[in-house]
C-alpha cells in the first residue's frame, strides 16, 4: 500500500507531469511574486510551452491578496477532507484549478491601487469557482501572460473587481443545495475541470 501523499501544498498532484500552478515567492521582497501555470507532460507537445508565466504581482499587491486566497482555498481543502496550506518563500503548488483562481484575483489587482485590494478580496470572494474558471478562460484567450497588462479581458477585470466600495448587504452566501453539486476543485461533471 502506497503511504505517500497524494496531494501537496494546495491540493497539487503529487504525481509526476502533472499540470498544476506555481507560486514563486522570492526571498527578496525587492522581487515580484510570479504565478506560473506548469503545463506537466502535456508541455512541449503540440505547441504547449513548458510553463507560462501568468502574473508578475508586486510584493504590497501580493500582500493584499494573498491571505485571502490562503483562506478561500484552504476552506476548500478542508471541505475534501485534505491538508490545509500556507504561502511560504520558493515554490508553492496548486490545483490547476486554484491556479487559475488565483490568476483572476491577481489579474484584478495588479494595477489596482492599494486602497482597492480589500474592494477586489470581497468581489473575487463572492464568485463562485466555476465562474472563476470562466474568467480565467476568456482573459487566457487573449491577454493571459505577464506582460499583457492594460487588454480585453484583464482590463476588464480589473474594472470589474476594483470598483465600488463593499456592500455586507450584497455578499453571495452560500446556497444549502450548493453541496449537492460537485462542482468543486478535485473532480465533478464541470467540462472546465478536465481542461
Amino acid at each position: 500500500m502506497n503511504n505517500l501523499p497524494q496531494f501537496e501544498d494546495f491540493g497539487a498532484p503529487t504525481r509526476v507531469g502533472s499540470h498544476i500552478f506555481l507560486v514563486d515567492i522570492p526571498i527578496s521582497r525587492s522581487e515580484p511574486v510570479l504565478i506560473l501555470e506548469n503545463y506537466g507532460f502535456l508541455g512541449g507537445e503540440r505547441g504547449i510551452p513548458e510553463k507560462e508565466t501568468r502574473v508578475s504581482l508586486n510584493r504590497s499587491h501580493w500582500y493584499g491578496i494573498s491571505e485571502i486566497a490562503r483562506q478561500d482555498f484552504n476552506d476548500r481543502l478542508k471541505g475534501k477532507k485534505m491538508t490545509t496550506s500556507r504561502w511560504t518563500t520558493g515554490l508553492n503548488k496548486l490545483d490547476k484549478l486554484l491556479g487559475k483562481e488565483l490568476c483572476v484575483l491577481a489579474w484584478a489587482a495588479e494595477q489596482s491601487s492599494l486602497e482597492q485590494l480589500p474592494i477586489v478580496c470581497h468581489r473575487w470572494v463572492s464568485l463562485r469557482p466555476e465562474e472563476r474558471w470562466w474568467l480565467f478562460r476568456m482573459t487566457v484567450a487573449e491577454a493571459g501572460l505577464a506582460q499583457d497588462l492594460d487588454r480585453g479581458w484583464r482590463k476588464a477585470l480589473h474594472f470589474a473587481l476594483s470598483d465600488g466600495k463593499i456592500d455586507e448587504r450584497r455578499i453571495k452566501r452560500p446556497r444549502p443545495d450548493d453541496d449537492d453539486e460537485d462542482l468543486s476543485l478535485f473532480g465533478g461533471s464541470v467540462q472546465e475541470v478536465h481542461q
